[in-house]
């Protein structure tokens, strides 16, 4: 699962239900932690829009139309528009479909940013919306676009339910995930990896037990690692604690906590 970060997993607790992680799950974004040891760099000067944190790293034209990019399994074109000196929109597309667009703007003394975005999950026909925060790291760049700089995140609000919700169904050697979205998979719990579909980002997943209430499961994009997470059930079996690590530039680790609905 990539918007919240690959959240999923699970073991059998002595003195509880056989299958304690069998059931849906509602993420609590109120408890979400991020550290991010290195912020995101963006430059927007002279008509040209480039993100040295991106993975790969990208240069475009910000004159509101489709720009090739490659190397990205999420997008093959983005369109940067400039609104005015605080705030731009991003239009990201593949095959011709949108992916995603976001509209961020800069506050006045340069120091915040916030941003609405909506992205369009590959396997379902419903939109994930949201709202992002992000804070300056250093000082402002003068001569350019106020979001020329780095950047590091700072919260997610206002998600729409169909990104916080997760189900899972265990079994004595395995588990299977779905969400609203369309995601899903069906591992066992060997180490190996499996099938992750419904994801533009993932396609690989594997998952081990390596406590009596913890699981690891780490997603992978054509034999890349590109996050692991590990998730903790609670000794009442009504929560999971789940920490995910970025295997990107920046190497965030996000936290949150997930609370069983039925």
């Amino acid at each position: 699962m990539r918007l919240l970060s690959n959240v999923l997993l699970f073991s059998a607790l002595p003195m509880m239900a056989a299958e304690p992680f069998t059931g849906t799950w509602k993420a609590d974004m109120s408890t979400e932690k991020v550290s991010q040891p290195k912020p995101e760099k963006f430059e927007l000067a002279n008509g040209t829009y480039k993100c040295f944190t991106c993975d790969p790293p990208l240069t475009v034209k910000a004159d509101g139309s489709d720009q090739p990019v490659t190397g990205d399994p999420t997008m093959d074109t983005l369109n940067v528009r400039i609104v005015d000196d605080h705030s731009v929109q991003m239009v990201g597309k593949k095959d011709g479909k949108m992916v995603f667009e976001t509209k961020t703007t800069v506050s006045p003394d340069g120091m915040t940013a916030t941003g609405e975005f909506t992205t369009h999950p590959p396997s379902s026909d419903q939109p994930v919306t949201g709202t992002f925060k992000m804070k300056r790291a250093g000082k402002s760049m003068s001569g350019m676009h106020a979001i020329s700089g780095e950047w590091l995140p700072d919260k997610v609000e206002n998600l729409s339910e169909n990104a916080l919700s997760v189900t899972f169904e265990e079994s004595a050697d395995g588990l299977k995930m779905t969400e609203p979205t369309g995601e899903h998979y069906d591992a066992k719990f060997d180490g190996k990896d499996y099938a992750y579909e419904g994801s533009t980002g993932v396609n690989k997943v594997t998952v081990k037990r390596v406590g009596s209430r913890e699981i690891v499961e780490t997603d992978k994009r054509d034999g890349k690692v590109e996050s692991t997470s590990r998730m903790t059930l609670s000794p009442d079996g009504r929560t999971l604690t789940v920490v995910s690590k970025d295997w990107d530039q920046q190497g965030r680790v996000n936290t949150l906590i997930f609370n069983k609905q039925r």
